[in-house]
């Protein structure tokens, strides 16, 4: 506690204030807990457990040497792992290969390499399987448009599959990356959204599985979000795997079935217009209803 009031302000009417605090409050991030509300969310009873327990100074690189260096060993793992089955595919093909940033660098991408697709299909998933769990570990924007790609390529069914398989792959290992080295990151990045996020599920640990079948059914909270505070906030990784297995078929269908007509999609954001969206909430709402009632039913 002196430590903190030593932290917190140097001013001699500040420190007074501190001393004479009761000792069940505890100083974090400008907001007072008790400790009935530490124990609420989860927290032990020391702050510097919690994941917002340590502030990060804004501007401040978050990794700790070892943190980075692990972070970098398992981006090289990855990275050779990639590129070894790059250098599978045919030399001809790759200059044709090319991360899509737009639905006209991935309608240029679809007339590439579809025929490679083709000639080459178990290659060609193995390539495009790596490529798309690489960006989803790593948190790199653009696997929209591998899951497109997917629809353009295989059709609904195979598509979907390829999608759903390389998504929830892929939020696996960032979820277990995050568990590494995550929570100096999203305590940078995110700190009032991971206080709210540990709240709510503190809230729910009964009905867990519902709660996060909501999140990853709608677009509530994003995909990226979750997969890094998860494991902060001590979600066990089957439900947070069964979550992300079952919550993302949904989307994924969406996404898939538009890659169909990719010559006709004229932006991303016409994928999720308010018909789409009216439809994720109603299927979220539908996964968080049995908590609903069992909640009703304690109250009568």
């Amino acid at each position: 506690m002196k430590n903190r009031v030593s932290r917190s302000s140097s001013s001699p009417a500040s420190l007074l204030l501190s001393m004479a605090a009761p000792r069940s409050l505890v100083v974090d991030t400008g907001r007072l807990l008790t400790r009935d509300e530490e124990k609420n969310l989860g927290f032990p009873s020391g702050t510097e457990e919690s994941p917002t327990g340590k502030r990060y100074k804004e501007g401040k690189f978050p990794l700790s040497r070892w943190e980075f260096a692990a972070a970098l060993g398992v981006f090289v793992v990855f990275s050779i792992g990639l590129f070894s089955i790059y250098l599978t595919m045919p030399a001809a093909e790759y200059g044709k290969l090319k991360l899509p940033r737009s639905l006209s660098d991935l309608r240029m991408l679809k007339d590439n390499i579809g025929m490679y697709a083709k000639v080459y299909p178990a290659k060609f998933i193995l390539g495009y399987c790596s490529t798309y769990i690489f960006m989803q570990t790593f948190m790199i924007p653009g696997t929209i448009f591998m899951s497109l790609l997917a629809g353009a390529l295989f059709g609904v069914f195979k598509g979907l599959f390829l999608v759903v398989f390389n998504a929830t792959a892929g939020a696996s290992s960032c979820y277990f990356l995050s568990k590494l080295i995550g929570r100096p990151i999203v305590n940078w990045l995110w700190p009032d959204k991971l206080r709210f996020f540990q709240a709510e599920i503190a809230k729910r640990r009964d009905k867990l599985l519902n709660y996060m079948l909501f999140l990853r059914i709608t677009p509530t909270l994003p995909n990226l979000f979750i997969n890094l505070a998860s494991p902060i906030v001590d979600i066990p990784f089957h439900i947070f795997f069964s979550a992300t297995l079952v919550g993302l078929i949904p989307a994924a269908y969406i996404t898939v079935k538009a890659g169909l007509a990719l010559g006709e999609l004229k932006s991303v954001k016409d994928l999720y217009d308010l018909k789409t969206l009216s439809v994720l909430f109603l299927i979220g709402f539908i996964s968080i209803l049995p908590t609903i009632l069992k909640r009703k039913k304690i109250y009568e």
